[in-house]
């Protein structure tokens, strides 16, 4: 059963929210600050959280802030912010999914278990690839570049194992938000470049030379056969 965590200062709607995981076969608890849902994160061991933005004591900003990156718990922000800019934003600090308020129950308990299905992999694929300068491990979700351990967003490690687990093939921006946000991506394909840049600062010299612009369209991990 999984347990999810809904943190929102609206009790009516952790009310609405809680029953409606319920329903569908979750364990679910709730917080009413960014306090109590911190404390709850540590003490509850959730498998999802749902985010408010708006939040007394520590604003859900802060609060995703500090989870990312070491916290792999998926995450999916719930906010009346309905501006391109913070949707990037909330996505760029490590948010698994963004959804707007007014919303549909029945939406946000789909989009968590589509958040969930992203978040697992199946037994019969590869869980760890190995490159010169650059290893990946999915079931630590952890990168390491020249024997070093990089501190990665979970979009971040997404984003590059996406790419290394299919070297050469390249793909459009468009196809990148769709298998790693998961849902139609209101606002520009600017997102995955700004990762894209983050990825080669943070790994340095390995992500400069596999992870390749192809321009015009997008990217691809390109592998020297020699």
């Amino acid at each position: 059963m999984p347990k999810v965590l809904i943190i929102d200062d609206d009790e009516n709607i952790c009310r609405i929210l809680k029953d409606y995981f319920e329903y569908e076969g979750f364990e679910a608890v709730t917080a009413y600050d960014g306090e109590e849902g911190l404390e709850k994160v540590q003490n509850e061991d959730p498998d999802l959280i749902i985010l408010d933005l708006m939040l007394p004591k520590i604003d859900g900003w802060e609060l995703c802030q500090q989870l990312r990156p070491d916290n792999k718990i998926p995450i999916i922000i719930l906010s009346a912010k309905t501006k391109n800019t913070d949707r990037i934003t909330g996505l760029e600090i490590g948010a698994d999914d963004y959804v707007v308020k007014p919303f549909s129950p029945k939406e946000i308990v789909a989009r968590a278990k589509a958040v969930l299905r992203r978040t697992e992999h199946p037994d019969n694929k590869k869980s760890s690839y190995s490159y010169p300068g650059l290893e990946l491990n999915l079931d630590k979700r952890e990168a390491m570049a020249n024997k070093e351990r990089v501190a990665l967003t979970p979009k971040e490690f997404d984003l590059l194992w996406c790419l290394a687990s299919s070297p050469q093939q390249v793909f459009s921006r468009e196809d990148l938000l769709e298998r790693i946000w998961g849902f139609d991506f209101l606002g520009d394909t600017r997102t995955v470049d700004t990762h894209v840049k983050s990825l080669r600062n943070k790994l340095g010299t390995p992500s400069r030379d596999y992870i390749k612009t192809v321009w015009g369209v997008g990217y691809k991990f390109e592998v020297n056969s020699d």
